[in-house]
């Protein structure tokens, strides 16, 4: 592995940032400790900074030469609403808080390259450093580009990287095309006429509506979309009544969908809103029918993985690198940026857990668990990741 010397020497100072932040955890547009740190952190290296973009977000500018050309390098920052069962000296100060997603260390290993480019400079044009919020459901990504991201600081292609636990520390997995999914929301309400329980024939039952359109909406998976394409409906929730002896007036069906393509949801979203209406009809109630789009698919531009995975491989060599990593139906608002401008998204291995002190929780080190830790090991890794790839981006001729 071809790390850069002087910022395994920053090690140190990288793990007392990121256990700094992950005892400190903000949730979306909250990030101001976060935001103040990392803004505080650039000055000190000469980087200017801009603030402001979806309230919380820092952007640092790293410009040297004459060159026009420009990329953008993006970490996330905010935590999640989960309770920490981590016991460990940075654990979370906040009940109810935690990084359990990783974006602690994905602040601290930019933070990183943020030092050794502001100090070095061997590139010609301009990195901006994107510090987003936001991510966990916030939209933070659409709402800097909304705010003129892309407009203040024009870049020729973005960047993202994520921890991802279960895949061997410090390899990466990469893939052109789709590599999260669509995310997107639902909820059904079936609207029918409340009676007792004895005597059913007064009214009209929307629990039995509800179980009809659930059961029919598999087949929308099954039936309707090619077995082609991947796509998820997952029903989450129901909620009906409130005592054994009534039939209620309404019924509620909850849930998401996730996809890899536009298509395929323009497809799923019809077909549940047209089994939902003409279900209830059937049954003689009504059918209120939300479907709300959150993140879009994260594809992956062709030419530019080819670029980050040539950048990996002259770090980690090809035994470190899976370039045709497995997509995860997880979702991801960088997906944002890349419908706007071309770039690439990485998964950085986590390892499955070893990694964490005493005191870690008894659960497993998953994503959004309550005993995730975020691997230290990996903070040079990823920090000699982003200054390659700029480097080599912004290459001088």
């Amino acid at each position: 592995m071809k790390l850069i010397d002087p910022i395994v020497q920053f090690h140190a100072e990288l793990q007392q940032i990121r256990r700094d932040i992950h005892a400190h955890p903000e949730l979306c547009f909250e990030e101001r400790r976060t935001a103040d740190l990392v803004a505080a952190r650039l000055s000190e290296w000469g980087i200017p900074v801009i603030r402001g973009l979806a309230e919380t977000g820092v952007v640092g500018i790293v410009k040297n030469g004459n060159s026009a050309r420009a990329i953008g390098l993006r970490a996330d920052m905010d935590a999640l609403p989960v309770q920490e069962t981590n016991t460990f000296a940075h654990a979370s100060r906040h009940p109810g808080k935690m990084h359990a997603c990783g974006h602690d260390g994905h602040v601290a290993m930019l933070l990183g390259a943020a030092r050794y480019l502001a100090r070095h400079r061997d590139f010609d044009g301009t990195v901006y450093l994107i510090f987003q919020p936001a991510e966990e459901g916030g939209g933070g990504a659409r709402r800097m580009m909304d705010e003129g991201l892309f407009q203040r600081c024009p870049m020729d292609a973005v960047f993202g990287m994520h921890n991802w636990p279960g895949v061997a520390a410090g390899t990466f997995g990469v893939t052109a095309g789709p590599m999260m999914a669509s995310s997107n929301e639902f909820e059904l309400t079936i609207r029918g006429k409340g009676a007792h329980a004895a005597q059913p024939h007064k009214g009209i039952d929307p629990i039995m509506a509800a179980i009809q359109v659930a059961q029919s909406w598999q087949t929308i998976i099954t039936r309707n979309k090619s077995p082609l394409d991947t796509a998820v409906l997952s029903i989450t929730q129901i909620h009906a009544g409130s005592a054994t002896n009534i039939i209620p007036d309404t019924a509620t069906v909850i849930g998401t969908v996730r996809t890899f393509t536009t298509g395929v949801l323009d497809l799923i979203e019809r077909r549940m809103r047209g089994i939902a209406e003409h279900t209830a009809a059937a049954f003689d109630a009504t059918a209120d029918f939300e479907f709300v789009r959150n993140y879009p698919p994260l594809v992956n531009h062709a030419r530019e993985t080819a670029f980050a995975a040539d950048v990996i491989r002259s770090i980690v060599g090809d035994a470190g690198l899976d370039d045709r990593v497995e997509p995860t139906m997880g979702a991801e608002d960088f997906a944002f940026m890349l419908q706007e401008k071309p770039g690439c998204y990485v998964f950085l291995g986590n390892g499955e857990g070893g990694h964490r002190s005493a005191g870690h929780g008894a659960g497993p080190c998953n994503l959004h668990n309550g005993s995730y830790d975020f691997n230290d090991e990996l903070l040079p890794i990823g920090a000699t990741y982003w200054v390659r790839l700029a480097e080599a981006w912004l290459r001088k001729s």
